[in-house]
């Protein structure tokens, strides 16, 4: 028999749960995202020339190329040759929104463990035991919380320490998902 997502809504609302207060206590109790981010020594210097371009919201580059084809040029290779190269997130002035930015996170959970919902549908009936439930929807989740940041650190520099990090917080996503959907797996007729 096969099950609907309407049939998963309580799992698909606990995981979501679950998996936002586990991303609670990795960065507020086990903190090892603190490694992700350094210091500049001159942070202030820094600053003072951001603000001076006053650049609005955005990721920028520097240097900034383009087109490709404007990497052959010899200009353009000794601004990459001086540095530094950088990828820069400007965000607006201010603390934060923490509201905000705690509700988006929230969303992409109950967002992901919609989409491992979905594709537990297509793949598992009614019935399925614990373990066929756990070990699809632990590689499904796995593959939506972090195979995604592994080309950060391919395309944009950033350390694999911290991708490792990251695919760390997927794999306990991805349990924590998996053990609620397998908990909560509709039980056949």
């Amino acid at each position: 028999m096969t099950v609907s997502l309407l049939q998963l809504w309580l799992p698909i609302v606990l995981a979501g749960v679950f998996c936002w207060i586990a991303s609670a206590l990795i960065h507020m109790v086990i903190k090892y995202h603190n490694a992700d981010y350094k210091p500049l020594d001159n942070e202030d210097q820094v600053s003072d020339a951001l603000r001076a371009g006053n650049p609005k919201p955005g990721l920028y580059t520097m240097p900034h190329c383009a087109d490709m084809k404007d990497m052959n040029g010899e200009a353009m290779q000794d601004k990459f040759k001086q540095g530094p190269v950088a990828m820069i997130s400007v965000f607006d002035n201010g603390m934060p929104p923490m509201g905000k930015l705690l509700l988006q996170q929230i969303m992409h959970f109950f967002i992901g463990a919609l989409l491992v919902a979905y594709v537990a549908c297509l793949v598992l009936t009614a019935g399925a035991d614990y373990m066929s439930v756990f070990r699809l929807v632990m590689a499904v989740s796995f593959l939506a919380y972090g195979y995604g940041v592994i080309p950060f650190s391919i395309w944009y520099g950033h350390p694999w320490s911290n991708t490792a990090r990251f695919l760390l917080d997927a794999l306990i996503y991805a349990a924590v998902t998996a053990g609620t959907f397998a908990w909560l797996w509709p039980a056949a007729g």
